[in-house]
């Protein structure tokens, strides 16, 4: 077959955009084939019979062979080489190795404890990041778009990867263009080039027209031919350098990274002050003062915080592909938690994708056996019905031989609402029609729309069928209609979607349905799931061009009606524009521009290539039930890493301030590696993992790293201070060989008591399984504390009497300034 030949410059063809100046009202705009596609290279189309059969198996596999095949791998996620080295090779695993090495020469065992710590935190990391990328992986496979193509005259489903050039793909409403391409055929096909040229308006393609992938069909049908494949398609560059799995582009990691980059720049110079004071100032043993330096350098770093903020995420990913849920960026799961408004499409969100005609009404005297014979042809000629017509075909199917030859089709239509077709009907009688909205077609005045308010105030859907007095293709084809018949829809509503509405406005998230039908049978629709303000309806033809007054229309109603995809993308703006987190969710053609520039967009599995490829999340199961889910893991994501970055974050204050506090007052420090491994395991690292994969219901709530910080910097004071005063009493207290050894003992039992009282306040509202995740810490202390051979290993043992209970005393000082510190903290900063 012919193939249309490649500029040898190798740059895409730029006609797809169509000439300037604005389209026609209500028309797309049109393309004329070799006119701006490639001047110098003009299309080749294949001949129709090879483009009606498309390629033989053996042309197929010839194009295997030489690599010419669409072989741009699905990046569902990362390698699992990505992950190893993600986890690995981390800026505080390197110093952390450092000091590790360090140790295990000049120290005994038990004070290297941190560094097989990480290295089981580090494997915990990629195992688990390893479960999510089986998920991911396993759920990109079920939601992959399989395009038809066409091989051997037969159309069959393939992969997306095993589109080979040269292939004739088929095309029809809310079809994604996979690959880059020549339009061979076309049925009224207007093709959608926003995403890629940011052009709302749809162009209308003809045979010898360029589609470009990353494009989608809005109306019509047809079939291209494959030119560029792979890497070289358009999209393929576009999205060279994204990934689906993403761990950036976050609040919650972008925080986090913060945080780690005030926190090293502040270790740098505190740690070369520790280094000095214990190597030059202090006239120590060598190895106790390596060791002790370390012991004050490792607790500064907060390693395990990103490691868990990882975990969190990866889990909330398993759990969530339990459910049948795509997760196609991890920031979604975040950013869904963060929503506080969710635009809903009725149909296919709250109501199902099938209908029902109920009705047909006639109007005019119009003969009903005739309009039954009319709604018959109409539904037969789409080859592409959508969700009203299928209901039609299904009520009114005609037999072959009774069926009349189409002269003309005008595809549905969600900028126009209505959709035609027009007829030979034999004996030389031919006539036009039209099918849709009965407001746009009918004049305001029309008697007619008092009895269609009636049924819409039901919930039912109405359609109208009129006669067409001009040509379909005119400049506005409804003028002049004539009024032939009203055809009644009964919608089917899903039965979870009552459920999930009120468990948005119990979470405080406000509902919007916007669509595309008539507002008020949207709004009954919605009264009937018991959607709060769903009285509060307006039709989107009367909303304000202004953005500022679209904003206060979008505040002040829940429920939207004919609505243009291009208004929903505005409305979605106009939320914005008020510091709402947006969430959109739909399935169709006309929800894409709008799924894209909402802050999360939520697209069902059923719906169209488009609107799956443009979203963050989707819906495998096709069940709106599922967001709840969803949300739910987003905010147990947020609340509890919020909760242990405050853990993590209180040990590196307390840390770096004892540093300074040892470099100031020229002591040893008081701490042994043994020791705060022992510390961090108790009252951080096992509490954080079980606090972060915990429950938890908590809303959202912006600015992470300043929440984090009132709470950490106060609690990480008061430690350091309660301890550094402990040390310094114990200091005069004792005297002789194992001096030191008592004072570490006593400031530790100061820091734990302290460290777990934060622990304590962190694990509000307490639980049983809370209560007992504290108690049990405590426990394991008081073991080490009693039992003689852990006494010797952690270098851990209480002398007297005295100066343990002084410590205890302090500790309790301390805890009670905590609790005062955090209430004046909640008081002064309300959430």
């Amino acid at each position: 077959m012919t193939q249309r030949a490649l500029d040898p410059s190798g740059e895409q063809p730029t006609g797809s955009s169509g000439p300037s100046g604005p389209p026609g009202a209500g028309r797309p705009k049109t393309i004329d084939a070799g006119s701006e596609l490639d001047p110098v290279h003009p299309v080749d189309l294949p001949a129709p019979a090879t483009a009606a059969r498309g390629l033989t198996a053996a042309e197929v596999a010839e194009r295997i062979a030489r690599g010419e095949v669409n072989d741009v791998p699905v990046r569902s996620s990362r390698s699992v080489t990505e992950i190893v080295r993600a986890n690995v090779f981390t800026r505080f695993n390197l110093i952390i190795g450092v000091l590790w090495v360090i140790m295990l020469c000049v120290a005994p065992i038990q004070d290297s404890l941190f560094g097989f710590v990480i290295i089981a935190n580090t494997g915990i990391g990629i195992v688990q990041e390893w479960r999510a990328k089986k998920t991911l992986d396993s759920l990109a496979v079920i939601g992959e778009a399989k395009p038809t193509v066409r091989r051997d005259g037969v159309a069959a489903e393939v992969s997306v990867s095993e589109i080979v050039l040269g292939d004739v793909v088929e095309l029809g409403p809310g079809d994604k263009v996979i690959v880059d391409g020549t339009v061979t055929e076309a049925d009224s096909l207007e093709v959608d080039e926003s995403l890629l040229t940011g052009e709302a308006d749809p162009v209308l393609k003809r045979a010898g027209d360029a589609v470009m992938s990353g494009s989608f069909v809005v109306a019509g049908g047809g079939a291209f031919a494959a030119t560029k494949v792979g890497r070289e398609a358009y999209a393929a560059q576009l999205a060279e350098e994204a990934s689906r799995f993403t761990l950036v582009q976050s609040e919650l990691r972008s925080g986090i990274s913060t945080i780690l980059k005030y926190v090293t720049w502040m270790m740098i110079p505190t740690a070369i002050g520790l280094i000095i004071s214990q190597l030059v100032v202090k006239d120590n043993n060598f190895k106790d003062s390596v060791a002790r330096t370390v012991g004050g350098i490792v607790p500064m770093i907060p390693e395990g915080l990103v490691l868990l903020t990882s975990v969190a995420f990866a889990i909330g990913v398993v759990r969530l592909g339990r459910k049948q849920c795509l997760v196609q960026e991890l920031p979604a799961i975040e950013g869904l938690a963060r929503v506080d408004v969710v635009c809903l499409d009725k149909t296919g969100t709250l109501t199902e994708g099938g209908m029902d005609v109920t009705e047909v009404r006639a109007l005019n005297g119009a003969d009903d056996s005739y309009l039954h014979r009319v709604l018959g042809a109409f539904g037969a000629s789409d080859p592409h019905p959508n969700a009203s017509l299928q209901a039609i075909i299904d009520t009114y199917p005609v037999p072959e031989e009774q069926a009349w030859t189409v002269t003309q089709a005008l595809p549905f239509s969600s900028a126009r609402k209505y959709s035609g077709a027009a007829f030979d009907e034999g004996e030389g009688r031919t006539s036009s029609w039209l099918l849709g909205a009965p407001d746009v077609l009918l004049p305001e005045a029309d008697p007619a729309l008092a009895e269609i308010e009636q049924l819409n105030e039901q919930g039912l859907r109405v359609l109208l069928l009129a006669r067409a007095r001009d040509e379909l293709d005119g400049s506005d084809a409804a003028a002049g209609a004539v009024p032939t018949a009203l055809v009644v829809l009964e919608q089917r509503l899903r039965p979870d979607a009552g459920e999930t509405l009120a468990y948005f406005a119990e979470q405080r998230v406000a509902t919007k349905v916007i669509s595309g039908d008539n507002a008020v049978s949207v709004g009954a629709v919605a009264a009937k799931l018991g959607l709060p303000g769903a009285e509060h309806t307006l039709d989107a033809r009367k909303l304000p061009t202004d953005p500022d007054a679209m904003a206060t229309a979008m505040e002040e109603n829940t429920v939207f009606g004919r609505v243009t995809p291009q208004q929903k993308r505005e409305m979605v703006a106009a939320l914005q524009s008020r510091g709402h987190t947006v969430a959109m969710t739909g399935d169709g053609v006309n929800d894409v521009l709008a799924l894209k520039d909402a802050d999360i967009g939520v697209s069902m599995g059923s719906g169209s290539e488009a609107t799956r490829a443009v979203a963050q999340i989707v819906l495998l199961n096709n069940s709106f039930a599922t967001l709840p889910s969803v949300v739910a893991e987003g905010r147990r994501v947020i609340g509890n890493i919020t909760r242990v970055a405050t853990l993590f974050l209180t040990k590196t204050v307390y840390s770096v301030l004892l540093a300074i506090l040892v470099v100031c007052f020229q002591v040893e420090y008081p701490f042994l590696p043994r020791h705060l491994t022992l510390l961090s395991t108790l009252t951080i690292g096992i509490p954080a993992f079980f606090l972060a994969l915990a429950p938890n219901r908590e809303r959202a709530h912006p600015h992470f790293v300043r929440r984090v910080m009132r709470y950490a910097v106060p609690s990480g004071v008061i430690a350091a201070v309660a301890t550094f005063t402990t040390y310094l009493i114990a200091g005069h207290h004792y005297s002789g060989t194992d001096a030191l050894d008592a004072e570490t003992s006593a400031a530790t039992l100061t820091l734990f008591l302290v460290s777990m009282w934060v622990l304590a306040i962190i694990a509000r509202p307490y639980t049983w399984w809370r209560i007992c995740l504290v108690a049990a810490m405590g426990l394991a202390f008081v073991i080490v504390l009693v039992v003689p051979w852990l006494q010797d290993f952690f270098a851990l043992k209480l002398v007297g009497t005295t100066m343990p209970w002084t410590a205890v005393g302090i500790a309790v000082v301390a805890s009670v300034a905590l609790e005062y510190a955090w209430r004046l903290v909640g008081r002064r900063f309300p959430v």
